[in-house]
């Protein structure tokens, strides 16, 4: 499937670099023989608490409201099978491919833990599903992020039972039982314990958090190179972004984002043709000036979200769970609130650089603003209307990023009978940061667009290396100025570029 190398799962605590190499990337995993020995360990007390006349919750009990009903031994295989069957109740499109190989990767890191109380055959398919490229069907709606990903988690433990639809590995739709059969798989019948333990978890929040924290490493690089292309082909200074300027407010992510426009502007000539007394401009505007300020708080929120998604990667979660020393213990460390509190705070700062970035857009077209371009960056005003709805598609996305910065996790909506009588919606506030990490990359591109075509405007006068790398990069997919043609492939072509990190690593290769 992949000619990565293979992950080891079950020694130590996953990278997120791991979980990406997996779920994005098709890695490999491998199961550590000293988890599998821990699983079967800690099953040998499942299986003592199952032959128990008292009842034991997960165990030889229901589930939920239904915990205080005693099931006989004769049904607690269909207790499992039922339990499965009914919380894999989710609604409507499929959920993306890497999101559902997150939820499988990072369950199968728990159950490989040793203290959920599967078998090692759980843990040995769950492997098996990942390594076959196998992939659940699982849908948007369902889950409350209440004990965990319930609903999502329950379509992955689903296929393993060979039912229910899934994808292989090269996409195409299939039922499990088949897709099981022609990799060699055999189904699993789950005993005591094991339907609970499959879908207990914060997965599918956790994983989608990796994912955004990935992917906003580069777009927040690409962010400062976008802000540099506008502010060199508008004219702006570099003088803002000094480093004595930066360090009398010591802000991480501010220096750091300081420090790449310092980098992609100090060589430039555009900048250096207007350095001098000659140049009356006090100023310039926000959007240009505070670049840094804006740029730099939603690095030091990816800094803080991934010190959660780190703690939660080390988390062991599941309910009931069975301690070090044979303990079996309801908790309620499935409750997605740690998780869902940092999706909503990093939907905040992708919508704020995505807003400034638009003004920067905005700028650039109005020959009142933009010192000296024509109109829209138009070829024949009047006839040409140049960029001009380029602008009011970064507009509507960030009016929507506005929207999705609305936070999920002040929401709660008891469920399960008022048992379950507050929850986390960290699944919601995770769905909508992914659609908004996507609107973020199309409203700097379309900045990236436009600033390449501001700064040709500006010939004889040469943008820097970096800037005019970009610029030359872009000229790849999307010709230069001339008479109005066809503007979304351009548009679409500069996302994709923008989206697979080619920008930020251009950028980063001829930074000063």
């Amino acid at each position: 499937m992949s000619d990565q190398p293979s992950v080891l799962v079950g020694a130590e605590t996953l990278r997120p670099a791991d979980v990406v190499a997996v779920v994005r990337h098709g890695a490999p995993v491998v199961i550590a023989p000293e988890a599998l020995e821990r699983v079967a360990a800690t099953r040998s007390v499942i299986d003592g608490l199952a032959a128990d006349p008292n009842p034991h919750y997960g165990v030889s009990t229901g589930f939920g409201a239904l915990a205080t009903t005693f099931i006989a031994p004769d049904r607690r295989l269909q207790l499992q099978a039922s339990l499965i069957r009914s919380h894999a109740a989710g609604t409507g499109p499929e959920v993306e491919r890497e999101v559902v190989r997150g939820l499988q990767l990072l369950r199968l890191q728990t159950l490989a833990s040793g203290r959920t109380g599967v078998r090692p055959v759980v843990v040995e398919t769950y492997a098996a599903l990942l390594n076959a490229g196998i992939t659940p069907i699982v849908r948007e709606y369902g889950s409350l992020g209440c004990s965990g990903d319930l609903a999502p988690l329950a379509h992955i433990a689903l296929a393993t039972m060979g039912e229910g639809d899934v994808r292989d590995a090269d996409g195409a739709l299939a039922p499990a039982a088949d897709a099981l059969a022609a990799a060699g798989i055999e189904p699993l019948t789950l005993v005591e314990k094991e339907g609970l333990a499959l879908i207990n978890g914060t997965d599918g929040m956790l994983g989608t958090l990796v994912l955004a924290l990935h992917d906003l490493e580069e777009l927040l690089l690409t962010a400062d190179i976008a802000a540099a292309m506008s502010i060199e082909s508008q004219l702006g200074t570099d003088a803002v972004f000094a480093a004595d300027l930066m360090a009398l407010r010591p802000q991480v992510g501010q220096a750091e984002s300081a420090a790449n426009l310092r980098a992609f502007l100090g060589d430039s000539p555009i900048v250096h043709s207007h350095k001098g007394p000659e140049d009356g401009r006090v100023q310039d505007a926000y959007s240009l000036r505070c670049t840094p300020q804006v740029h730099g708080t939603a690095r030091d929120t990816a800094g803080y979200a991934a010190t959660i998604a780190g703690r939660e990667l080390a988390s062991v979660i599941d309910n009931p769970i069975i301690t070090v020393d044979g303990r079996i213990e309801s908790n309620g460390n499935f409750h997605g609130a740690p998780v869902a509190a940092v999706l909503d705070f990093l939907a905040i700062s992708v919508a704020d650089v995505a807003s400034v970035s638009e003004r920067r857009t905005d700028r650039a077209l109005d020959p009142a603003r933009n010192h000296g371009l024509p109109p829209f960056l138009a070829d024949e005003v009047g006839v040409d209307s140049g960029l001009m709805i380029a602008q009011y598609a970064a507009a509507g996305i960030v009016s929507e990023l506005k929207r999705l910065a609305v936070p999920a996790s002040v929401d709660s909506i008891p469920s399960s009978a008022m048992q379950e009588d507050h929850v986390s919606m960290g699944w919601a506030a995770a769905r909508k940061l992914r659609r908004a990490i996507d609107g973020l990359g199309r409203v700097l591109a379309i900045e990236i667009l436009t600033g390449a075509r501001a700064l040709d405007l500006r010939a004889p006068l040469q943008a820097g290396p970096a800037t005019g790398a970009v610029r030359d990069l872009v000229r790849t997919v999307a010709a230069g100025p001339g008479p109005d043609r066809f503007l979304s492939p351009d548009m679409e072509a500069v996302t994709a570029l923008v989206q697979s990190g080619a920008i930020a690593r251009i950028a980063k290769e001829h930074a000063k």
